[in-house]
Protein backbone atom coordinates (compact mmCIF):
# COMPACT_ATOMS: atom_id res chain seq x y z
CA UNK A 1 0.00 0.00 0.00
CA UNK A 2 1.74 3.45 -1.12
CA UNK A 3 1.05 6.28 1.27
CA UNK A 4 1.18 9.84 0.74
CA UNK A 5 5.00 11.10 1.16
CA UNK A 6 6.29 14.78 1.04
CA UNK A 7 7.04 14.52 -2.28
CA UNK A 8 3.47 13.08 -3.33
CA UNK A 9 2.03 16.28 -1.64
CA UNK A 10 4.19 18.63 -2.94
CA UNK A 11 2.76 17.08 -6.60
CA UNK A 12 -0.14 17.51 -5.48
CA UNK A 13 0.06 21.14 -4.17
CA UNK A 14 2.29 22.10 -7.57
CA UNK A 15 -0.67 20.93 -9.91
CA UNK A 16 -3.00 23.03 -8.09
CA UNK A 17 -1.20 25.98 -7.93
CA UNK A 18 -0.64 25.90 -11.85
CA UNK A 19 -4.54 25.46 -11.95
CA UNK A 20 -5.06 28.15 -9.55
CA UNK A 21 -2.51 30.55 -11.65
CA UNK A 22 -4.36 29.27 -15.25
CA UNK A 23 -7.46 30.32 -13.95
CA UNK A 24 -6.19 33.43 -11.80
CA UNK A 25 -7.79 32.62 -8.47
CA UNK A 26 -4.95 32.69 -5.58
CA UNK A 27 -5.52 29.87 -3.39
CA UNK A 28 -4.77 28.00 -0.46
CA UNK A 29 -4.10 24.39 -0.85
CA UNK A 30 -3.90 21.64 2.09
CA UNK A 31 -2.61 18.02 1.99
CA UNK A 32 -3.05 15.88 4.64
CA UNK A 33 -2.13 12.15 5.24
CA UNK A 34 -4.02 8.47 5.88
CA UNK A 35 -3.98 10.07 9.33
CA UNK A 36 -5.31 13.37 8.82
CA UNK A 37 -1.91 15.10 9.81
CA UNK A 38 -1.16 18.28 7.58
CA UNK A 39 1.73 17.04 5.24
CA UNK A 40 1.95 19.86 3.16
CA UNK A 41 0.51 23.44 2.60
CA UNK A 42 0.70 26.14 0.11
CA UNK A 43 -0.84 29.54 0.63
CA UNK A 44 -0.45 31.33 -3.04
CA UNK A 45 0.38 35.28 -3.21
CA UNK A 46 -2.78 37.24 -2.20
CA UNK A 47 -4.99 34.39 -0.96
CA UNK A 48 -7.33 35.14 1.32
CA UNK A 49 -5.95 34.50 4.80
CA UNK A 50 -9.45 33.53 6.16
CA UNK A 51 -9.39 30.33 3.81
CA UNK A 52 -6.13 28.91 5.58
CA UNK A 53 -7.87 27.19 8.00
CA UNK A 54 -10.73 26.40 5.99
CA UNK A 55 -8.62 24.98 3.28
CA UNK A 56 -6.40 22.44 6.17
CA UNK A 57 -10.16 21.60 7.91
CA UNK A 58 -11.33 20.83 4.29
CA UNK A 59 -8.73 18.12 3.84
CA UNK A 60 -9.29 16.96 7.68
CA UNK A 61 -12.78 16.53 6.79
CA UNK A 62 -12.58 14.72 3.82
CA UNK A 63 -9.76 12.50 5.33
CA UNK A 64 -12.04 11.97 8.96
CA UNK A 65 -14.98 10.90 6.96
CA UNK A 66 -13.28 9.53 3.44
CA UNK A 67 -15.78 11.59 1.70
CA UNK A 68 -15.48 14.85 -0.58
CA UNK A 69 -16.61 17.69 1.12
CA UNK A 70 -19.41 18.52 -1.17
CA UNK A 71 -21.11 15.19 -0.25
CA UNK A 72 -21.01 16.14 3.40
CA UNK A 73 -22.13 18.87 2.94
CA UNK A 74 -25.44 17.69 1.29
CA UNK A 75 -25.89 15.41 4.24
CA UNK A 76 -25.76 17.88 6.06
CA UNK A 77 -28.40 20.83 5.99
CA UNK A 78 -31.27 20.76 7.98
CA UNK A 79 -33.34 17.91 8.26
CA UNK A 80 -30.72 15.34 7.17
CA UNK A 81 -29.27 12.80 8.61
CA UNK A 82 -26.18 14.62 9.48
CA UNK A 83 -27.13 17.40 10.36
CA UNK A 84 -25.07 19.44 13.23
CA UNK A 85 -22.05 17.27 12.38
CA UNK A 86 -20.01 20.40 11.56
CA UNK A 87 -20.27 21.47 15.61
CA UNK A 88 -18.31 17.72 16.05
CA UNK A 89 -14.93 17.19 16.68
CA UNK A 90 -14.23 20.36 18.74
CA UNK A 91 -15.70 21.85 15.21
CA UNK A 92 -12.99 21.68 13.23
CA UNK A 93 -15.21 19.52 10.27
CA UNK A 94 -16.13 21.68 7.09
CA UNK A 95 -19.27 21.30 5.18
CA UNK A 96 -17.90 23.00 2.48
CA UNK A 97 -17.19 21.80 -1.13
CA UNK A 98 -13.67 21.26 -2.15
CA UNK A 99 -12.11 18.24 0.48
CA UNK A 100 -11.44 15.63 -1.70
CA UNK A 101 -10.29 11.95 -0.51
CA UNK A 102 -7.25 10.77 -2.45
CA UNK A 103 -7.30 6.79 -3.10
CA UNK A 104 -5.17 4.12 -3.79
CA UNK A 105 -7.61 1.85 -5.36
CA UNK A 106 -10.24 1.66 -3.06
CA UNK A 107 -8.18 2.84 0.03
CA UNK A 108 -8.53 6.53 1.20
CA UNK A 109 -4.89 7.42 1.70
CA UNK A 110 -4.80 11.19 2.16
CA UNK A 111 -7.13 14.04 0.81
CA UNK A 112 -6.30 17.99 -0.41
CA UNK A 113 -8.73 20.78 0.47
CA UNK A 114 -8.93 23.60 -1.33
CA UNK A 115 -10.15 27.13 -0.37
CA UNK A 116 -9.88 30.91 -1.78
CA UNK A 117 -12.09 31.19 -4.85
CA UNK A 118 -15.95 30.26 -5.49
CA UNK A 119 -17.08 26.97 -5.22
CA UNK A 120 -16.70 26.07 -9.09
CA UNK A 121 -12.84 27.26 -8.72
CA UNK A 122 -12.33 25.62 -5.85
CA UNK A 123 -13.57 22.42 -7.28
CA UNK A 124 -11.48 22.72 -10.26
CA UNK A 125 -8.27 23.30 -8.46
CA UNK A 126 -8.59 20.12 -6.17
CA UNK A 127 -9.47 18.04 -8.75
CA UNK A 128 -6.04 18.95 -10.78
CA UNK A 129 -4.71 18.45 -7.52
CA UNK A 130 -5.92 14.78 -6.39
CA UNK A 131 -5.49 14.09 -10.35
CA UNK A 132 -1.87 14.70 -10.10
CA UNK A 133 -1.49 12.45 -7.30
CA UNK A 134 -3.34 9.72 -10.03
CA UNK A 135 -0.89 10.28 -12.61
CA UNK A 136 2.27 10.74 -10.12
Amino acid sequence: MHAIQTLDARTIIDAGIAEAERIGNPTNIAVVDASGCLLAFARMDDAWRGSVDIAIGKAWTARAFDVETKALAKLAQPGADLYGIHASNGAKVMIFACGMPIKEGETVIGAVGVSGGTGKQDEGVAEAAAQAFARG
